[in-house]
């Protein structure tokens, strides 16, 4: 499938084009950017920068701060933004709660959350996943008592990326234990200031702090902060999950990586000699292209599906496969194309500055280095690849 352009569309392509060029130019220092590389202030400037454009949120309703374009003109966005490698927003805010509360939420919570996730001033987490409560998620034990006007939480959240900035954050709760597991979840937001909330880091592999676990005793929650219905929190997870995997395929991550290994690709031919076996670089990276290509096709696909297809939800679970594995191999790939020079080593001499488990040697170790063990995880948050398969040989193969 091929995104055919009207001539009106091709108008809204350059003035999407030439906006980004005067708030993006080429030296900017956000370009490349990414919720693991850039501050709290530079995410929240880059935010308000994209608001100000008009962009916050294009897939928000108009009238609550978003766009009226349809899914061309979101997909022309899109490209554009990769094309001059513009830096990824926050996803917990723009993507992930804020169209739940769109959706879902009061006219309270959307007047007092809405406008501060548009303009980068409040930043968010996710408290989905728990210690035994990950791929399994209905099975989350956090629980979250009525008391009065307020819930009272007990419990844990881990591998909550950015929960060390955040100011709230979304959870999933128990409120019951009766019927099926995912019949007694609710969907709260909680105020990360709130007493009783305490954040402990997790330092990962690619030597950064993104992850962290969250823990909860007798956090008193309004009852006002409860999103939807009691015991439908499930409903809503599902909902915010579909945007949370279509984002995680990548496709302008993807092209931007692709882009990197090119120019990999042209200093190692230029500087390694004989020794840089580009010949196999090529067959391995007109590979990935073809993957790429694919994967847009796909993407193309679910962006213009019809309302009534079925399409819109069940292609972000193979888009998310998909992406997140392609993710994993242009990683792999860089850090063969560079051979020892990527190759982190750990010295003696190494000194934690915050915990007995952070390294130090990110600043030491080279970006693709970086990327690639990132990258790791990519086909595990969001939902695992494993769990996606079964998902889809259930729902689409009828097994």
């Amino acid at each position: 499938m091929e995104l055919k352009l009207s001539a009106e569309e091709q108008a809204f392509q350059q003035e999407i084009r030439t906006r980004f060029e005067e708030i993006l130019p080429e030296d900017h220092p956000y370009r490349g950017g990414s919720i693991i590389s850039m501050s709290r202030d530079e995410m929240a400037d880059w935010q308000n920068t994209l608001n100000e454009n008009g962009w916050g949120a294009i897939g928000w309703p108009q009238e609550l701060g978003g766009t009226d374009w349809g899914d061309p003109q979101k997909a022309i966005f899109q490209a554009e933004a990769a094309r001059v490698n513009a830096p990824g927003q926050s996803p917990f805010g723009v993507t992930m709660v804020g169209p739940v509360l769109c959706e879902f939420g009061t006219e309270a919570q959307k007047a007092q959350h809405l406008p501060n996730i548009l303009d980068g001033s409040v930043f968010w987490c996710q408290g989905y996943s728990e210690p035994g409560s990950g791929s399994d998620l209905a099975s989350l034990r956090t629980a979250a008592i009525r008391d009065g006007d307020d819930y009272v939480v007990n419990g844990q959240k881990i591998w909550t990326t950015q929960a060390h900035i955040a100011d709230w954050i979304f959870c999933l709760v128990r409120t019951s234990t009766e019927g099926k597991p995912q019949q007694g979840i609710s969907f709260l937001l909680i105020d990360m200031k709130s007493p009783g909330i305490e954040v402990k880091p997790i330092y990962t592999i690619d030597g950064d702090h993104h992850l962290n676990e969250v823990y909860f005793t007798d956090v008193r929650v309004p009852v006002d902060n409860l999103v939807g219905n009691e015991n439908e929190g499930w409903t809503y997870a599902k909902f915010l999950l579909g945007n949370e995997r279509a984002g995680i395929a990548g496709t302008d991550i993807i092209l931007n990586g692709l882009a990197n290994l090119k120019n990999v690709h042209d200093y190692l031919s230029e500087t390694a000699g004989e020794s840089y076996q580009a010949d196999a670089f090529a067959r391995r990276h007109a590979e990935l292209s073809v993957r790429y290509e694919s994967l847009q096709m796909l993407e193309n696909r679910a962006l213009f599906a019809a309302p009534d297809s079925g399409d819109g939800m069940i292609l972000p679970l193979p888009m998310k496969t998909l992406g997140t594995e392609l993710q994993q191999d242009m990683g792999d790939l860089a850090y063969d194309m560079l051979g020892a020079d990527s190759t982190v080593l750990f010295t003696a001499d190494f000194e934690p500055t915050v915990g007995d488990n952070e390294p130090n040697y990110r600043a030491h170790a080279p970006n693709q280095t970086h990327f690639m063990l990132f990258n790791r995880a990519s086909t595990i948050f969001g939902g695992t690849t494993e769990v996606q398969k079964g998902i889809m040989s259930k729902f689409v193969l009828g097994l």
